[in-house]
């Protein structure tokens, strides 16, 4: 997918997103693209969610702990591209996982059950498994769901809905 598209692609799943039933909520957590992962680009989203003055919440990494730890997006937080590519923030305002009221999920791939591919670490996972239990957790995706089922395990989180540049999947969660 040359850049152009993969722009294109991007805006078309934050357009769709426009019309999920989800913008009466206040806590927002987004993933910073990685570039080297040609991942959706999620500055679009972040240009709605500050359109529609959402708190935006971002994650740092801890490798060691295997967890992440959210901060506020505001204009002083100092973002930094960590040595796994990932822009992360340097600091700030911490919220705790049970704040988070929608979260925009990465993924490699997904199937038509709402299973989801991540990057294999499970930081995802164990995020997700620490939110309140109505949270709504939106994959972004370039791609279709899977034909055939993903495999998954005792700690995967199922995703609530999956939006690609086509069409937005609703699992049977909602």
């Amino acid at each position: 997918m040359s850049p152009k598209e993969a722009d294109e692609n991007s805006l078309a799943i934050a357009n769709r997103l426009l019309h999920l039933d989800i913008w009466d909520k206040t806590y927002f957590h987004l993933f910073l693209t990685m570039e080297n992962q040609k991942e959706v680009h999620t500055d679009f989203i972040l240009n709605i969610l500050a359109g529609k003055d959402k708190e935006v919440i971002v994650s740092r990494s801890d490798f060691e702990r295997m967890t992440m730890i959210h901060y506020l997006l505001t204009d002083n937080t100092k973002l930094m591209v960590s040595q796994y590519g990932i822009p992360e923030p340097v600091d700030g305002i911490e919220v705790p996982s049970n704040k988070m009221d929608v979260v925009f999920v990465p993924l490699l791939a997904f199937d038509e059950k709402g299973h989801r591919v991540g990057y294999g670490k499970g930081f995802y996972d164990r995020f997700l498994s620490e939110c309140k239990p109505d949270v709504i957790k939106i994959g972004l995706s370039f791609f279709e769901a899977e034909a055939e089922g993903i495999d998954v395990n005792d700690n995967d989180v199922a995703l609530d809905y999956c939006v690609t540049p086509l069409r937005v999947y609703k699992f049977m969660g909602l």
